[in-house]
């Protein structure tokens, strides 16, 4: 079951009236100070005089959040600070979703207007769109089917605008459906929301793009050698899959794919999590809800080049069949793997979606996301995710896209030479656990995957891991995590032109090593 609540973007000025709809008004207190009274009257007006809404302004003093009202309940002011540390989002839109908790009291629809920078829009939309969750189970007395909840978001652009306000509606738009899209799967328990029903939502998705899915489940993912989603999947009632979404645009140059970890519960398996950690597992998707939400919102906007979707999907179940450690494992990529840790299970089901990426699909570029290690957390903190690449210009950009987007993200180590000796194996190529734990722990599970595309270490492509552990929910929520992060990093990649605006260089597609051969499964209906 879903909570209906539609977010709006407008693409043009309207008006409402705080008298039938709440209204609130948010911004840097800067941005507020310099937006105008012909910005913001026409959600104000009768109610709500110029006079009250300037005194209302000059009598904020964020620290970092301040709101006051303007009318009764029915309409407010919140502003935010616009310190930032140059680790963090200039946009401050990080603030918003508490300042939502604020302004936007009671029920029914709401009018938000925010008051920001041309470049903010993106990370204050999508920021909007985190704060709404869709999954719902609470059961509500009477039984009566309530109407679907509106938020409807009106920007006001402060400083110099380029961009036409109808196509930045279209592109929030999409990218907000996605957001909530990836939250709602992460948010759904596993008893509803299984692998088979994670390759329906594949498949939807599919559908509304035109693309017929890959699918390769159950027995003939072992048939065909992927011995690390098979092996950690197979306990499961339902089995597990690799689902492929392939955008194959006539005059394409570069292929990108896209790996999402999608272990939709993870019980650590036979090396079996405690009863206070396991509680949250039905997240471990987050990587691969947000690599399908992501491609929907690419797709859409106009994406350039071959793109893939890669899904690795399993439950890591406890059954009679299930991996126990000390079995070995081939992996897609051939290489032997040492089970010493059930519960590290989902570096083994990337290790076959990359392999497959760089096998099969010939991607140029290799980006995989997961909520691969609790260490992340340590490394990273609750809202930056840990990135690991072998191209220091990737690294950089992840950064800057982060900061951009919202989805903030910052560098791991990349010493394989150092790390990846954790995994020694006397009777295999490696195992899946690292010996030393408190060896940069997250480096080194990041290391294991990428061990598994072709030429591993020297593999001849750009390879970027993202770790969103602990970003991918804030408290019990989903966040969405991911896919303002990927728009933006790939946006030079898009035909539109707001995700251009915020994309990084050009030369970022031009740093990594294309060897002349595009792989392209061809499975576009469209």
């Amino acid at each position: 079951m879903s909570k209906k609540v539609n977010v709006q973007f407008a693409g043009k000025p309207f008006k409402s009236d705080p008298a039938h709809k709440h209204v609130a008004i948010l911004g840097q207190v800067s941005n507020l100070k310099r937006a105008s009274w012909n910005d913001v009257r026409n959600h104000l007006e009768p109610k709500v005089s110029e006079s009250v809404w300037k005194g209302a302004v000059a009598s904020l003093n964020p620290a970092p959040t301040d709101t006051c009202a303007l009318w009764m309940n029915g309409a407010s002011v919140g502003a935010f600070s616009e310190k930032s540390s140059r680790h963090n989002m200039p946009s401050g839109a990080y603030h918003i979703p508490k300042l939502l908790r604020s302004c936007l009291l009671g029920k029914g629809d709401k009018v938000l207007v925010v008051v920001c920078k041309e470049e903010e829009m993106f990370p204050c939309g999508c920021a909007i769109a985190r704060s709404f969750s869709l999954f719902s189970m609470r059961t509500d007395s009477g039984g009566a089917t309530k109407p679907a909840r509106n938020i409807t978001v009106e920007f006001v652009v402060v400083g110099e605008s380029t961009c036409n306000m109808v196509d930045v509606a279209a592109c929030l738009q999409d990218t907000a459906d996605s957001i909530q899209m990836a939250a709602r799967i992460v948010d759904t328990p596993c008893n509803i929301m299984n692998t088979t029903q994670f390759v329906k939502e594949a498949e939807e998705v599919g559908l509304e793009l035109g693309i017929k899915p890959t699918i390769i489940s159950g027995e003939e993912l072992n048939e065909r050698g992927f011995g690390g989603i098979y092996g950690v999947g197979k306990a499961a009632v339902h089995p597990p899959a690799l689902v492929v979404l392939s955008h194959c645009p006539p005059d394409a140059t570069k292929t990108i794919a896209w790996c999402g970890k999608g272990i939709v519960y993870d019980t650590g398996g036979l090396s079996i999590k405690g009863k206070t950690t396991m509680p949250g597992m039905k997240r471990d998707c987050g990587g691969a809800a947000a690599i399908l939400a992501s491609f929907r919102s690419a797709v859409k906007r106009g994406f350039k080049q071959n793109l893939h979707a890669v899904l690795c999907l399993a439950e890591n179940a406890v059954g009679p069949v299930a991996t126990r450690p000390d079995d070995i494992h081939i992996l897609y990529s051939g290489r032997s793997v040492e089970i010493n840790n059930t519960d590290a299970e989902g570096r083994l089901v990337l290790g076959d979606g990359v392999a497959y990426a760089s096998k099969d699909l010939k991607a140029d570029i290799i980006l995989d996301m997961a909520t691969l290690t609790g260490a992340q957390g340590v490394s990273t903190g609750k809202y930056h995710a840990a990135v690991l690449t072998n191209d220091e210009i990737w690294e950089a950009a992840s950064v800057a896209a982060g900061k951009a987007s919202g989805d903030l993200a910052f560098p791991l180590v990349y010493c394989p030479e150092l790390h990846f000796p954790e995994f020694n194996s006397a009777v295999a190529d490696m195992k899946n656990s690292v010996a030393d734990r408190s060896n940069a722990q997250s480096s080194c599970a990041g290391l294991f995957i990428g061990s598994h595309l072709m030429g591993a270490f020297n593999f001849s492509g750009t390879w970027v891991h993202v770790d969103m552990a602990s970003p991918v929910h804030s408290g019990e929520r989903a966040t969405g995590y991911g896919v303002a992060l990927l728009m933006v990093l790939f946006g030079e990649l898009s035909s539109d032109k707001f995700l251009q605006l915020l994309a990084p260089s050009a030369a970022l597609f031009e740093s990594a090593n294309c060897d002349g051969v595009h792989g392209c499964e061809g499975n576009s209906v469209a």
